[in-house]
């Protein structure tokens, strides 16, 4: 797993490549952690490169969302590949996160959000 940051209009955008999964899952909670600790609690995590995501990566992720929330902030997921969304949504995810089809979207929605 590969784990890159980026900042568009205040927004931490994450980008992953690879597996989630019990073997890498900590590394990116310690990774999200730190990015919210800075003080970028809006977050999108772009997850077009990631092929394969375990339970501890949904984890990781509901986890995530909770705190960018308590720090005022959010969490968008973008770049879905079709089994990961579809992971998503048998463990009843969709409903929670805000999903977009590109990171750029999702950045744009969150522009939109606070005028």
């Amino acid at each position: 797993m590969k784990i890159t940051a980026t900042q568009q209009a205040g927004i931490g955008v994450v980008s992953i490549s690879g597996s989630i999964d019990s073997s890498s899952s900590g590394e990116a909670e310690k990774f999200f952690n730190e990015q919210i600790e800075k003080g970028t609690a809006r977050l999108v995590v772009d997850l077009n490169q990631v092929g394969y995501m375990s339970s501890s990566g949904l984890r990781v992720l509901i986890s995530t969302l909770k705190s960018a929330r308590q720090h005022h902030g959010d969490l968008c997921l973008a770049g879905l590949q079709e089994n990961i969304h579809q992971l998503l949504d048998l463990a009843g995810f969709t409903s929670i996160f805000k999903i977009y089809p590109t990171a750029e979207e999702a950045v744009a929605a969150f522009d939109t959000a606070k005028n």
